[in-house]
């Protein structure tokens, strides 16, 4: 996969090179490209940003300088091309290392239009099933807005090239698009086969199934007066299972009892939660 990121502090995308994200660009399965808005501005001061049409507070981001951006990005034009892509900031025992080789982005297929996601407060909502279907994605390119966002205009323009969605993680309003990246990013890329080192972490997560994960425990199996459930330690495995999806089913009822809405829920299930 290869993501591209805009923005206009490059350096807040440093976490891309860090942990399993910089083992996975080591391990040649992300390439990250990180852009600086400002190579694609035209006047001395580098400006990106003007005031709102029809008046109000704060600045919008100049449509003039992101469209050529996202022309670039798309096609790995101009400044896009002479970006230098990420490398890892610490090298993982047992990665795979590209050897000082260069590795090329991979070719998408012909009129296969990368996706565009533009994290803004007006999205939809972030799920996981977003994150496993970008998954599967060969080019996810992120535009960073700041202030008060980006002119419409970019975002409807950029459908010629992109298939575009606009996504948010929550319910708040953040300085600027990088932290959402960074949370989007990580929750997509550790879901790509090869990245995780085993391939059950991921598919026991919260919302995997709609329920959020239950409490996991590991030894001592006594500290500070607090013991490990007897099940675990029972070699059980089916009673183990049966009490992790227990603990779920309480856990979700408890913290985000609206998503038992969205879950077929067995004769058993519907017991514990004590709906029968």
């Amino acid at each position: 996969m290869r993501i591209d990121v805009v923005t206009i502090f490059p350096e807040y995308l440093d976490p891309f090179r860090h942990a399993l994200l910089g083992k996975a660009i080591e391990n040649g399965i992300l390439q990250v490209g990180v852009h600086n808005l400002r190579q694609w501005t035209h006047d001395v001061h580098q400006a990106v940003d003007s005031t709102p049409c029809g008046g109000g507070p704060g600045m919008v981001m100049k449509p003039d300088v992101w469209g050529p951006a996202l022309d670039d990005v798309a096609a790995g034009t101009g400044p896009a091309a002479a970006t230098a892509d990420l490398v890892s900031a610490t090298p993982h025992k047992g990665a795979v290392t590209a050897g000082g080789v260069e590795i090329k982005r991979p070719e998408a297929p012909q009129g296969d239009k990368p996706l565009l996601v533009v994290p803004t407060p007006a999205g939809a909502q972030f799920t996981q099933e977003m994150a496993a279907r970008w998954s599967q994605e060969r080019h996810v390119v992120f535009a960073c807005g700041r202030y008060e966002g980006i002119d419409q205009r970019v975002v409807e323009d950029a459908e010629n090239r992109y298939r575009v969605e606009e996504v948010s993680i929550g319910d708040y309003v953040l300085i600027g698009g990088e932290v959402a990246v960074l949370v989007m990013a990580e929750a997509m890329v550790r879901l790509i086969s090869g990245v995780l080192g085993n391939r059950a972490s991921h598919e026991e997560d919260s919302f995997q199934d709609g329920l959020l994960e239950g409490p996991s425990y590991t030894r001592p199996r006594e500290w500070r007066g607090l013991e490990v459930p007897e099940v675990l330690f029972s070699g059980n495995h089916a009673k183990i299972e049966q009490w992790r999806r227990e603990q779920s089913l309480l856990r979700t009822r408890q913290r985000r009892p609206e998503l038992l809405d969205q879950v077929e829920l067995s004769t058993s299930d519907r017991q514990v939660l004590g709906w029968d």
